[in-house]
């Protein structure tokens, strides 16, 4: 006689060992097929599918036949091995099944929009706005699932290394100022201070060298980047970033640290990938445009082998870069320390300043960009002065930075790494979407949540705004 049905709840995962007990199991019913007077589905969690057995003539199975797919059910029946010839060796539980006792319909479902398919290759044929207003659908996918507990793997390791290197971990704020560092700021209005906003940080930038001054000698985090950027290429609006902070380093410092985290992440997460060069190769910015016309060139030796990492470092970057109006501005960011001996240097001749600035590309995708940072009030002044910012600008803008420099700034560095890249290129998916649990579209726009949206009357009222109609000339 068989025992008692388990208390508590299997995933689908752990029945592999536990053929001949009587067990009880949740899920979706991905597929169902009729089979004469056996009906089979497979029940899908979160960690496998499981064939399961129903023979509807049972009064505890009454409801075989109206079982449709996504329908929430919980079964118990008797694990057992398949019988010779009907197992599947491209399945996890494919030796064995569940013969069911007792079925509960907890929930129907109503007809999805589209099916809910395992892999990428099928779900790429699926329109993606499609896929995305119902994302809450897509993200039954086994292979978005399996990505994302692939991140949350690579955001967990990242975390214990630099803790046990003695950093600390440090929240730093969502509402902050709007100041000019490149990228376009997302703006919130104050409502107890009519007429002002906040801005959604773009990185963490300031926050981070003031936590050094602070005495934060090894900070980190991972931190939340917002920028109303034109759409460009594989690039959210919102993205996460492995933010680092250190005080009294030099570039190598920095590099060599993140040269270490890698190394151990992908040995760790990714023992069947290949790191092609140890350690990373350097080559200047100016070697790499010339020898391959972009500055996050692919070393991968074969291309088509998805299996090699080509990591590289691109170091010694233009200080300045040109906009399309011929005004100068920041290659990467303001707060770089520029490679000269005197402010005047920069003023002087902005086109031939280099800069402490390193990125780390892998497989022709930049993932990670840092610096050295100017600690020297002067010359962070003589940078926005380069910039096109008058001193009284300057002061308005940065004033809280240069005073802070002012009160015994250390030399510091740090570099941010972009999560969603990383994890897209270690994971090879199609693009960073596929690697984000919630993304938007190109164009910014999240179908499901259907935003952005507009304001009422009464909430623009409280704010003491109006809206002017931009069409009208």
């Amino acid at each position: 006689m068989m025992g008692p049905v388990a208390e508590q709840r299997i995933y689908n995962c752990n029945l592999s060992g536990r053929v001949g007990e009587r067990v009880s199991v949740y899920g979706w019913v991905h597929v169902r097929r009729d089979h004469g007077k056996l009906i089979f589905i497979d029940l899908r969690d979160e960690t496998a599918l499981l064939q399961v057995v129903l023979r509807p003539e049972a009064s505890e199975l009454s409801r075989a036949k109206d079982l449709r797919p996504e329908w929430v059910v919980h079964v118990e029946g008797i694990v057992k091995e398949r019988p010779k010839g009907t197992q599947n060796p491209d399945l996890v539980l494919g030796n064995i099944e569940l013969v069911a006792e007792k079925l509960e319909v907890i929930n129907e479902a109503a007809t999805p929009p589209f099916e809910i398919t395992v892999s990428d290759e099928q779900a790429m044929k699926v329109d993606e706005e499609l896929r995305l207003k119902y994302r809450y659908l897509d993200l039954r996918r086994t292979d978005l699932r399996a990505r994302l507990n692939v991140r949350a793997k690579v955001i967990q390791f990242a975390r214990n290394f630099l803790l046990a290197k003695g950093f600390l971990e440090v929240e730093t704020p969502l509402l902050t100022r709007s100041t000019p560092e490149g990228a376009r700021d997302f703006l919130v209005p104050s409502r107890k201070q009519p007429g002002n906003f906040y801005a959604l940080p773009q990185s963490p930038q300031q926050y981070k060298q003031l936590l050094v001054i602070g005495g934060v000698e090894r900070y980190f985090q991972l931190a939340r980047a917002l920028r109303d950027e034109d759409t460009r290429g594989d690039r959210q609006p919102e993205h996460t970033q492995l933010d680092i902070e250190m005080a009294f380093v030099e570039q190598k410092d920095v590099m060599g640290l993140i040269e270490g985290l890698f190394t151990a992440l992908v040995r760790e997460l990714f023992p069947e990938r290949v790191i092609a060069h140890t350690p990373f190769p350097h080559l200047v910015y100016d070697d790499a445009i010339k020898q391959y016309g972009t500055d996050r060139p692919d070393l991968r030796k074969d291309k088509n082998d998805s299996n090699e990492l080509a990591f590289l470092w691109v170091t010694d970057f233009p200080m300045f870069e040109r906009d399309e109006e011929g005004r100068w501005g920041a290659m990467h960011n303001p707060f770089g320390k520029p490679r000269v001996v005197t402010p005047q240097e920069m003023l002087d001749d902005p086109a031939k300043v280099r800069s402490e600035q390193y990125d780390l590309v892998l497989n022709g995708s930049e993932i990670a960009g840092g610096s050295i940072r100017a600690h020297d009030p002067a010359i962070l002044e003589a940078t926005f002065r380069v910039m096109g910012h008058e001193r009284k600008e300057i002061q308005k803008q940065f004033g809280h930075m240069l005073e802070a420099f002012t009160y015994g700034a250390p030399p510091h560095g740090g570099i941010a790494s972009g999560i969603d890249r990383v994890v897209a290129v270690l994971c090879g998916a199609p693009n960073i979407r596929e690697v984000i649990a919630f993304p938007k579209t190109g164009d910014g726009r999240d179908p499901m949540m259907n935003t952005p949206a507009p304001a009422s009357d009464e909430q623009l009222k409280e704010l003491g705004l109006q809206l002017r109609d931009t069409k009208k000339k």
